[in-house]
């Protein structure tokens, strides 16, 4: 199992690769998920792969962000520079940066980020064929499904083993976005989740959001037992210190086959912890127990951290072992070969020996002489010296000879591989429609649906598929109804393999009652809907903000996709239209999909059916918790967006424009409608124009 290791800084790599990393991961210029590191500049990444390969270490470079069309000339740039400088493979999110990388480096190897949200084989097998070779797992993945996607996967598996925990799923979360313009899928997350908040009623402030951090000390055996290909350290942000300690403790334990000791996890919990670690989503036991903060004022270990550095910094730790064969003999050059484990070899040659006049040289002597590799990363383990009798050779031309050919291994170790790379081709300019879109209906409850919002005539009306189940009589009588209006189904954006057949007796509910359209926030849910013979249209958690995305997406059969409400309203508007868009024009934005339940997490037992709840952050705004499919929450903003006095979203290019009801009467979800397509109405009191005018960073 191979252990990845973050490298945040030129210094934080180094301490991983001495710490013993068999790879490391790393960003470069802006196009990463943790763009507030020091990251790497072009000659320090030069410098590193070097440095890592010499070593015998991967090199995994950091593309997992969302971009913007102006953004992919620079990330088909960076993709053929690390391609053509023998990076190992590269990280992505985005769906069109996989396929611009897929056209313009077909030969550089692509990992799902844990950005792409994948948690099940559909997923999973999805990323394959997209030609990823690796997914990164989302970090709220049970043991038991962890081992069934090992074992059902065509590539390689990876999950996390150590560091900080999101409360939302990666990808998918929106909160520092639409808070302060961060945008964690853009790299710059400011970590809203780790303040204060508090339930309305309750005086005290608490933490639901805040994760403690994960360690899987203790199940190492485990998770080699299940196939997992690599265990990867979360850190990019933390000090080099800390990635060395962290580093060598599991690198110790994996190469000597055995779990950390108390000692080291005491350690592990010196180098940083918020209130200890949790495994909870590994043991399948969610609850407050995986909740806690980091102590104010807390600070760093130092003399812990001073041992880490001075270990690193001082001494070359990851020695390469070498054989060395030299053969001396008359009338010929002296060749001296080095050969390492990994199939390397170089030869130098020097002078032709001369027959000696005092003392020859000897085999023990050549031997000797070639041993001496102090000031490289050599370490020689056997020399073979075949001398011939009565020949002289210089004992500096038998070290010029050992420089000579270590340099020659040097440089067959650091030689990239050979690669094609090919150049860029901007996607297509496409227009959208010229006419106003057609609106869509989103409720989040049958409760909310009613004749008087669709007698003003939706394009597509949209119930999550647990609703359908849950009222398939009242549905297929509306659905009938109502002839000229499609209806869909939304799919669950996270649901696991053991939760396959709940979901698909809800579709087969859904599609009896006349459903025939299917919402999809995960690539891999695709195929489920195509064998219900649903129309698959994209939403929003596929993270359409390029046009290279709606190509990709187009090209996979989706008959439609909503663009990112991270984008501003001119982005949008510039879009391709490869296929038909959508945008969210109404509603409370979706900011967090989370896997603990914090309405149970109160501990009064299951909230689901009571009152509506809000979580009240420190300025007192009141942001919605909704229980989502599979004991899951969301939360959404405080404001609602509102857009119905502008006119610029109606010349976007868009096919449709989305209302999104959340906790709207039936009266209020028809008022809104009504707004909408008349122009005329207030807005709700303290609404946001959301992120469509502003951005992000």
């Amino acid at each position: 199992m191979e252990l990845l290791a973050p490298a945040g800084s030129p210094e934080a790599l180094q301490a991983a690769v001495q710490a013993g990393a068999d790879a490391v991961y790393l960003g470069f210029g802006p196009l990463n998920a943790r763009r507030n590191a020091k990251n790497f500049t072009r000659e320090q990444l030069e410098a590193a792969v070097d440095y890592c390969h010499l070593r015998g270490v991967k090199v995994y470079l950091t593309l997992n962000t969302l971009l913007f069309d102006r953004e992919l000339p620079l990330a088909a740039e960076t993709g053929r520079w690390a391609s053509d400088l023998g990076v190992d493979a590269v990280l992505v999110q985005d769906l069109g940066v996989a396929r611009l990388l897929r056209d313009t480096c077909p030969d550089l190897p692509l990992h799902a980020s844990t950005q792409m949200t994948v948690h099940d084989l559909d997923g999973v097998l999805a990323c394959a064929d997209l030609g990823m070779t690796r997914v990164v797992l989302a970090r709220e993945m049970p043991a038991e499904a962890i081992r069934a996607l090992c074992q059902a996967s065509p590539v390689e598996i990876e999950v996390f083993g150590h560091g900080a925990l999101c409360m939302c799923y990666s990808g998918q979360c929106a909160l520092s976005a639409v808070l302060g313009g961060r945008s964690g899928n853009r790299g710059l997350c400011a970590q809203p989740c780790r303040l204060a908040y508090r339930w309305p009623g309750e005086k005290k402030n608490t933490h639901p959001l805040s994760l403690k951090d994960l360690s899987l000390a203790g199940q190492l055996a485990q998770l080699e037992e299940m196939g997992v290909a690599c265990l990867k350290i979360e850190g990019r942000m933390k000090r080099p210190e800390y990635v060395a300690v962290v580093t060598a403790i599991y690198a110790a334990a994996l190469r000597e086959h055995r779990e950390p000791t108390g000692q080291e996890v005491a350690q592990l919990e010196a180098a940083f912890s918020r209130q200890g670690f949790t495994q909870g989503y590994f043991r399948d036991r969610k609850g407050p127990a995986m909740f806690g903060t980091r102590r104010e004022g807390a600070r760093d270990p130092e003399d812990l951290f001073a041992q880490a550095r001075q270990f690193y910094s001082r001494g070359e730790h990851r020695p390469v072992p070498v054989t060395l064969t030299a053969r001396v003999a008359p009338g010929e050059a002296v060749t001296v070969t080095a050969r390492d484990g990994a199939g390397h070899t170089a030869t130098a040659q020097g002078e032709v020996p001369q027959p000696a006049r005092t003392r020859a040289v000897t085999e023990e002597q050549m031997a000797a002489q070639l041993s001496k590799t102090g000031g490289t990363v050599y370490a020689v383990e056997a020399v073979q010296a075949h001398c011939a009798p009565g020949l002289s050779l210089p004992l500096s031309a038998v070290n010029a000879l050992r420089r000579q050919v270590l340099a020659g291994l040097d440089r067959a170790r650091t030689a990239p591989p050979p690669r094609q790379t090919r150049p860029f081709a901007p996607p297509q300019a496409r227009k959208g429609p010229g006419e106003a879109p057609a609106f869509t209906l989103s409720f989040r409850r049958w409760g909310q649906v009613s004749r008087e919002s669709l007698d003003q005539g939706p394009a597509l009306v949209w119930l999550p598929v647990q609703e359908w189940a849950a009222h398939e009589k009242e549905a297929a009588e509306l659905t009938r109804a109502y002839p000229d209006i499609a209806f869909g189904a939304v799919f669950p954006r996270v649901a696991f393999d053991r939760e396959r057949p709940q979901l698909r007796q809800a579709l087969e509910a859904a599609c009896r009652a006349g459903a025939t359209q299917a919402l999809l926030g995960h690539i891999g849910q695709l195929a489920l809907a195509r064998e219900f013979g649903l129309t698959p249209r994209g939403d929003f958690g596929l993270g359409l903000t390029n046009s290279l995305t709606g190509e990709e997406l187009a090209r996979l059969g989706f008959a439609s996709a909503t663009a990112s409400f991270e984008c501003r309203l001119s982005q949008i508007r510039d879009l391709g239209k490869a296929l038909p868009t959508e945008a969210i024009v109404y509603g409370r934005l979706p900011l967090m999909l989370m896997e603990n339940c914090i309405l149970k997490n109160r501990g009064k037992g299951c909230h689901c059916e009571e009152v509506p709840q809000s979580l009240w952050d420190r300025k007192g705004e009141a942001f919605p918790v909704e229980p989502a499919w599979g004991c899951r929450n969301e939360l959404f903003n405080a404001k609602v967006l509102w857009l119905a006095d502008k006119a610029d979203w109606k010349r976007a290019g868009l096919a449709y424009a989305r209302l999104a009801f959340l906790r709207e009467t039936p009266a209020e979800c028809a008022r809104v409608f009504r707004a909408y397509r008349t122009g005329a109405g207030e807005g709700p009191e303290g609404f946001t124009r959301g992120l469509y005018y502003r951005g992000v960073e």
